[in-house]
């Protein structure tokens, strides 16, 4: 699609059934993926590319446990597992995706004393990922989303885009969350906030 791209976020293994953060069915994504690719000229995929003493991760913080929430830097951080560690194997795609479709990779949560949602932006919105620089560069218009998970990376990254005054498109069928029950009332907020949403069938 001229002067469009296609982002991929998280189709990474531990995000996948089995992984340290399964998103569940996230798996089905993979081969919707790769149809999905061949009708894009730019392919942007993200990725969590954490170092291991990452502060989301309750391992580092001695007496904390997962799912506990904490102030951190005046900002409140979710405690996870390890995970997305830069180089592990959790960290890599699913080997099915057709990585040679990628034009473009966003590395994540590299520093390690703030955490990223957002393809754009960390999570206390100081640090910008360059990639809204990149999609000027390649004279992108409108981006399409789809990956993993929906309550934090496709939300944010499709708010920020909109808010960038990037024509945004979601694809429904094409994103899983953690939790169906939120599902819901994500997509509705992002609708209202200005994205397109569609299915798959529209592109393919």
């Amino acid at each position: 699609m001229k002067n469009s791209a296609l982002i991929l976020q998280n189709l990474q293994i531990d995000y996948l059934p089995g992984g340290a953060m399964e998103v569940p069915e996230g798996d089905l994504l993979i081969p919707l993926a790769n149809q999905l690719m061949s009708q894009f000229s730019e392919v942007i995929a993200t990725v969590d590319w954490h170092p291991a003493n990452h502060i989301s991760f309750a391992g580092n913080h001695p007496w904390r446990h997962i799912g506990q929430t904490i102030p951190i830097d005046g900002r409140e951080q979710e405690l996870l597992p390890f995970h997305c560690v830069a180089g592990s194997f959790g960290a890599l795609f699913h080997p099915t995706l057709n990585k040679e479709k990628i034009t473009h990779k966003v590395e994540l949560g590299t520093a390690h004393n703030v955490d990223d949602y957002s393809a754009f932006y960390d999570a206390g919105e100081n640090k910008d990922t360059q990639l809204f620089n990149y999609l000027q560069s390649k004279n992108i218009e409108q981006l399409f989303i789809m990956g993993l998970p929906l309550e934090k990376a496709i939300k944010n990254t499709v708010l920020d885009a909109i808010n960038l005054d990037v024509k945004t498109f979601v694809i429904q069928d094409a994103c899983k969350a953690w939790k169906e029950e939120v599902a819901k009332k994500i997509w509705k907020e992002l609708k209202n906030a200005g994205a397109i949403i569609l299915p798959s069938e529209k592109i393919i």
